[in-house]
């Protein structure tokens, strides 16, 4: 590689990493994005400064790989990123400022029924397995709170702030939010905690202190719970409803906020409680509310 570029990409890490508190896999996204830009240059050998032609070119060659177009828009908003980056710190000209994203096709969100919500609640209910409580706590508060799932598996003890009824989440970037938890949550989870949690590091040959809500053990290590194991708890316990359609932890997300909407909550409170930098992230659920309304009128309106 290109010494000039070497430093580029150094500087751009630091920046994203120091700056910009980006998460490990946004990081490795960009980082991805940006070797794919250093090995063209290098096949092609091109060396800086690298003009906005060269820079299409390699749009171009990105395009001739069956990439989908969100997949596009994200390169090309790395490389927008990574030159306005460049051009603002250290005054090197922005080539990819005339670069065009794709248009993507608006997809919406797939969301489950409140009634496939209270099956799935039901089931985690009876659920009498060793970790059937846990199971049914992290499940109750990724629907209830409306969390990613990688804020849920790093949820600590700590975050819980049992006088106010708030919990602390930290979302995408680092960035914290204070998210209110229904009393009936709050009567669950300190049940949890004074139980099964209590067990974990209080159990087998001595204490073992963790601030992590949901631990396990890999090796002789306690860490979080990964986002593979609960998305494997909830396939089984989707299996078991009985219902033919796909579920992801992220749907119920999904569901969390049209059923939000459905009761009344407005944009602005739904941006605050899902973490969205912008409002217009938001207003995609609805235009699901808007099919909602569409079915009901259809369904009960005599005239329809």
């Amino acid at each position: 590689m290109n010494t000039e570029i070497t430093q580029w990409v150094a500087w751009f890490d630091a920046y994203l990493l120091a700056e910009k508190c980006v998460s490990k896999n946004t990081f490795s996204a960009y980082q991805h994005d940006i070797m794919q830009l250093c090995d063209y240059l290098a096949t092609q050998e091109i060396e800086p400064p690298i003009s906005e032609q060269q820079l299409k070119d390699f749009v171009y060659h990105l395009s001739g790989h069956g990439l989908s177009g969100r997949s596009m828009a994200r390169k090309i908003s790395t490389l927008k990123l990574f030159f306005g980056y460049l051009h603002e710190r250290h005054g090197i000209d922005n080539v990819a400022r005339e670069l065009v994203f794709p248009k993507l096709e608006k997809r919406l969100p797939h969301v489950l029924s409140e009634e496939d919500i209270e099956r799935l609640f039901a089931l985690a209910e009876a659920d009498a397995s060793e970790h059937g409580l846990r199971n049914k706590v992290m499940l109750s508060l990724l629907y209830v709170c409306g969390l990613r799932i990688s804020e849920l598996i790093h949820l600590k003890v700590s975050d819980l702030h049992r006088d106010t009824g708030f919990i602390s989440v930290t979302g995408k970037g680092g960035k914290t939010r204070l998210i209110p938890v229904p009393q009936p949550m709050l009567v669950l989870l300190d049940h949890y905690l004074i139980t099964k949690h209590k067990e974990f590091i209080h159990g087998q040959g001595g204490e073992r202190f963790t601030d992590y809500m949901f631990p396990t053990f890999y090796g002789k290590k306690v860490k979080p719970i990964t986002r593979q194991s609960f998305w494997i708890i909830l396939r089984k316990l989707w299996e078991q409803s009985g219902v033919h359609k796909p579920l992801s932890p992220h749907m119920l997300r999904h569901s969390f906020a049209t059923h939000m909407l459905k009761r009344g909550a407005d944009l602005r409170s739904l941006q605050l409680l899902l973490g969205h930098e912008s409002i217009a992230t938001v207003q995609i659920y609805t235009h699901v509310e808007t099919d909602y309304l569409r079915d009901m009128y259809d369904k009960k309106h005599p005239r329809s």
